[in-house]
Order: C-alpha cells, then structure tokens, then sequence
C-alpha cells in the first residue's frame, strides 16, 4: 500500500456539475464549471487523476428527473461519467499509487473515491496489454459490454441469420455489428452520411450499411434483407425502429438498447407504432441494460480482447481534448457527429 507521491492539497480539482435539467438539447446554460481543493483520501479509499472520460448518450437521460433504471443526477452534483484514471494516493490495499483504473469518475479532473464504492466493484484495474486506455472505454468498456450482452443474450443469434444495427458507427454498434460477423451472420447496419457507411462496409466488414441522411431506408433495408430481419439491435428509436420492425422475420428479436432520436424531444417520446408486427412475426422486444451483467464481464472482456489481438475486432474512438469542452463535445452525439466511440480526453498520464 502506497501513499501519494505528489501532496494532494496543492492540487485543485475543476469539476462540472449539473445546472438545471435541459429542455430539449443541453446547453453551456445547464451547467456550471466549479473548482474544489484535492483532499487527501478516507480510510479504505483512493484518490483517482481523470485521464479519460465515456461520453454516452445514455448521459442525457440521466439529466431528467423520473424514474429510470438509475437515479437522476442530482441539480449541482458533479455530471456522472465513466472514465479511466490514474491512482494517485491510496488508503486501500487492493490498489496502489500508479495504478490505471475503471470508475465511474464524474466529469472532473479528481476522483476521490471511499471505501464502499471501491468494495462495489465499480472500480477495476485495466490491463493496458489487452488494449489502450481508450479501448478499454469502448469495446472492452460499458459501450463494449452492452452490445456484447445486448446481441449474445438478449439477440440471441444464430449462424446464417439477418442482423441489422442502427447506429451502426457509434460506440455500441461498432461492437455489435463485428461481434455478429464473428458469430457466422449477415450483418446489415444503418449509419448517418456515406463515410461512415462505407467505414462500416469496408473497414469493419458488414455486409452492407444503409444511409438514413441520403435514401429511403424502407426500400434499401428490403433490398438489404430480402428474407426479413432476424435480430435488431436498436440505438435510435423513432422512424428507424418503425421502419425496422415492418421488415421481421418469424420469430426476430429486437433488442432496445437505446432512443436518441427520441432523447432531447419537448413532446413525448414517440413509440412504436408498428408494433403489431411483433404478434403477426410471433417476434420478441426486449430492453437492455448493462449493469445486469457486472458479475460476467471478465469472461467478456477476454473475449472481447482475443478478437482485437488477432485483428477479428477494431475499436475506432473520436477524441476529443480537454474539460472545458464538454458541453459541446455531448452535443457532438446527438448531431451525429461523433465517428466512433465519443471519449473527452481530460490529461495524460
């Protein structure tokens, strides 16, 4: 058990914390930028350097206040995120200054993190030899996990089967779309601007990827998936999830991961409307949520790191410098401009 090399009260820690809850797409106004001193740890706990931060879409449903699968974050906390630090003092036996983790950091430049939290398993070494720092916030990361879980548990498929993925260059389509490659199946995605479909195509090998910016994806998907849609992995919701589920195939699963065509409406959420669909394909619709498979990750994780080390898997991250830049960098994910998976880079090493 190590102590802190560099004396923790002559750092500052420049924080981001939530406003007001948005209405519609989050601006600068919804938060406000703090600055706090560095404490020395509790007893059992670790003081953790902010290298890199997740930005998800998942982020701008935490904003609103309601019920969800998680608590809301509160007005004036600091912005949950997850991220991937550097220990810099320790109190805790299991971890040691030097040491990079995984944690849910916050959107600040120091994580002081107790002893319950630590006991939570929320916080892990990473292994830089099964993949960067960034990997390890994409593929090997949440986004990673959920579609990992998402398709093989959920999803469900079969060699030979029609699977199709909105959001297809995100962070969680990415992983799904190759994942399903690997698994012996024809995967079609749906992507927003033709460089990302064709990085799609010919970078990490779908079969085909459609542009919902430039054609009618009702009549390419039925070109794409000329006997039906086994499995659909669903990112955006909306129109696309409509479209999708008047193309089935008997017995098609549909995993609902994710809306953000849906996250920043003013009106309510719109819903499925083809949902009868589902009865006439005797189909099935169920939702995912990655924080029910924690305890199965490790065995994930390696899998996941074997398909990266013989170049079956490729994690494209879009990264973007410094703290001060959050509030627009989110929106990079609801303007679909993000390529890749969106990480905040917040120092180095």
């Amino acid at each position: 058990m190590a102590s802190s090399p560099t004396p923790l009260a002559s750092l500052t820690n420049r924080q981001v914390r939530l406003a007001a809850r948005p209405v519609g797409l989050p601006t600068r106004a919804d938060w406000n930028f703090t600055t706090e001193p560095v404490a020395e740890p509790e007893a059992g706990g670790i003081v953790v350097k902010t290298l890199a931060l997740s930005l998800d879409p998942a982020m701008r449903g935490w904003m609103n206040e309601g019920k969800s699968y998680i608590a809301p974050v509160e007005i004036g906390a600091v912005m949950r995120a997850g991220g991937i630090g550097v220990v810099m003092a320790s109190k805790a036996p299991a971890f040691a200054v030097g040491d990079l983790v995984s944690a849910g950091l916050g959107v600040q430049q120091y994580c002081s993190i107790p002893a319950a939290e630590l006991k939570r398993s929320g916080v892990f070494r990473i292994d830089t030899r099964l993949g960067t720092p960034e990997q390890w916030l994409n593929v090997l990361g949440m986004p990673g996990m959920t579609g990992y879980f998402g398709l093989m548990d959920v999803g469900q498929p079969q060699p030979g089967e029609t699977v199709v993925v909105s959001g297809a260059a995100g962070a969680v389509g990415q992983t799904v779309g190759q994942l399903a490659k690997i698994k012996g199946c024809r995967v079609v995605g749906i992507a927003g601007g033709a460089a990302k479909c064709a990085w799609v195509v010919k970078e990490l090998g779908f079969d085909a990827c459609i542009d919902y910016k430039a054609g009618n994806v009702r009549d390419e998907l039925k070109a794409a998936c000329p006997k039906g849609v086994d499995v659909y992995f669903d990112n955006v919701g909306g129109e696309i999830l409509d479209t999708v589920l008047g193309r089935l195939a008997r017995k098609a699963r549909i995993v609902i991961c994710g809306a953000i065509s849906q996250y920043n409406n003013t009106t309510p959420v719109q819903g499925p409307k083809n949902y009868l669909s589902l009865l006439v394909n005797r189909a099935r619709m169920e939702g995912i949520v990655v924080f029910d498979y924690t305890d199965r990750f490790p065995r994930a994780v390696a899998e996941m790191a074997g398909y990266l080390k013989d170049g079956r898997m490729k994690s494209k991250e879009d990264v973007v410098e410094g703290l001060d830049t959050f509030p627009e960098t989110l929106l990079k994910l609801f303007n679909g401009e993000n390529f890749g998976k969106l990480v905040l880079r917040v120092a180095s090493a």
